[in-house]
């Protein structure tokens, strides 16, 4: 069994899920997508709340997942998948921030907001500051 460093900035020992009804159609996505898997070892986006929940509740207890999601289907599965151990944190990209705070505010596993692009996700994710989340 490989030993894993605490302070390993690359995020190994993370899978990262992405949520977004759009996830694999717009360029800025798709390129989002090669950034974060440069990154990331395990990468996997759906377009579906209820299969994304389903992959959730289907990984070893033991994983640890991040979940980026928009604030529509954010909405409607952060409820449902919130308690899940599996699941670290979640990131929420919207242009609404206000609306979506409120449903957000009960469920501590979401970690921010950005209204901008993905590529702030991928800077908060490696640590670095990004000035375009607010």
């Amino acid at each position: 069994m490989a030993m894993v460093n605490a302070h390993d900035n690359n995020l190994k020992t993370f899978a990262l899920l992405w949520l977004d009804a759009a996830v694999n159609t717009s360029e800025e996505n798709r390129e989002a997508q090669q950034q974060l898997r440069s990154t990331i070892n395990h990468v996997t986006t759906f377009e579906n709340a209820s299969l994304c929940e389903q992959y959730i509740r289907s990984v070893c207890l033991y994983d640890r997942l991040v979940l980026i999601v928009s604030g529509k289907l954010g909405q409607e599965v952060v409820p449902h998948i919130h308690q899940v151990r599996q699941l670290s944190s979640i990131y929420v990209y919207c242009m609404d921030k206000p609306r979506n705070e409120k449903w957000a505010k009960n469920f501590v596993k979401v970690s921010r907001f950005t209204r901008y692009s993905i590529f702030c996700i991928y800077f908060l994710l490696k640590g670095k500051s990004c000035y375009c989340s607010t």
